[in-house]
This record gives C-alpha cells, structure tokens and sequence, in this order.
C-alpha cells in the first residue's frame, strides 16, 4: 500500500514537473489569465462547467473568483452551471442532459463573458454543446482537458491540455493550475499595496 502512495504522489510530481517545464503550456495559461481579466475589467463575468469530479472542480474555481483567493477583495463574477439542480434537472427533463449548460449559456451568457469548460476527455457532450453555444454568442471559449483535447480542442478560443491521460492525473494538474490563474487573475484585478 505504502509503495502505491509514493508511486501515486511521484506520478502526479512528474507531470507537474513536466507542466513547470512547458512554455508553450505556462504561456496558454498566462494567456488565460489575461483574457479573464480583460473580461472582468470590461464588466463581463466567468462561466464554468463540467461533470463529476469536473463540476466540483468548476465549483470550486467559481468560489475562488467570487469570494476570495490568497486575500481578501471585491468578489469577481464569477458562476458554476453545475450549482443549480433545478435548473439542471429542468433543462435535462425538458430537452435532454447534453444541454443542461448550453440553455443556461443562452440565458445567462453575454458577448465577452469567459465560459471555462472542464472535460478530461474532451469529449462530454454537454460541455461539447455549451462551447458551441459560447460560440454562438461570442463567450471567450476555455477548454481544460487532456492530453488529446477532443473534439474541445477545436471548439474552444484557448485550450489548455494537460499533458496526461489518466483522469485523475489530470484532475490533479488541472486543480494546481486552476489555483494558478485563480491567483493572478486576483493579483491583476486587485493588486496588493
């Protein structure tokens, strides 16, 4: 058991070693940062989704935005569409699931807003349906996903792959990066004296 711990937590420092080594991956996520920040500061808001350990994950990240990082500030705009089962249940009962956050996108989403979808595959269809709603409305389009990017890899305007394709990996990689961008978009919105 011990052996399988250690192995676990070397996995999981040798992709981030691996992610601390890319450029072109830090500067996709610089990238990200400013165009969240650029979004907020023209007033618009953050939208997040996906399933599972991906919608907690999104959760997570708005309750970062909207509350609070490294120190206390304004609270930024920020919403998971996974947080609402009313809605969520409403929408999969009268459509179907594929659309539970692409209804949403159509009714909360305006031109300028930052939708960030979670899919370690790249391949859920409904975070699929809500990149292509983002499109058709002129969100900024953020892809988190794996090292294959899927079929969200075409439909997003940035799309961070992590270089992994375990799920938990890249889970793991994607929580550590999120905290990342949680920290500078903080920074540059409101910079500490």
């Amino acid at each position: 058991m011990k052996r399988y711990i250690s192995d676990e937590v070397k996995k999981t420092a040798a992709l981030l070693d691996a992610i601390s080594k890319d450029d072109a991956l830090l500067d996709l996520t610089e990238e990200i940062v400013h165009r969240c920040v650029q979004a907020l500061k023209t007033g618009n808001k953050i939208l997040l989704a996906g399933n599972g350990g991906s919608a907690a994950d999104a959760q997570h990240l708005a309750g970062e935005f909207a509350c609070r990082f490294a120190y206390d500030r304004p609270g930024l705009p920020a919403l998971a569409l996974t947080s609402d089962s009313s809605v969520m249940t409403a929408i999969a009962n009268d459509y179907e699931y594929d659309f539970i956050f692409a209804r949403q996108i159509q009714g909360l989403g305006n031109a300028g807003d930052v939708f960030i979808g979670l899919s370690t595959s790249g391949r859920s269809p409904n975070v699929i349906r809500a990149l292509e709603e983002s499109r058709r409305k002129q969100l900024i389009s953020i892809g988190v996903t794996g090292r294959s990017g899927g079929k969200m890899r075409e439909l997003c305007d940035l799309c961070l792959c992590i270089p992994a394709d375990e799920t938990a990996k890249i889970q793991e990689a994607y929580k550590v990066l999120g905290h990342i961008i949680c920290a500078l978009v903080e920074r540059e919105m409101f910079p500490k004296p």
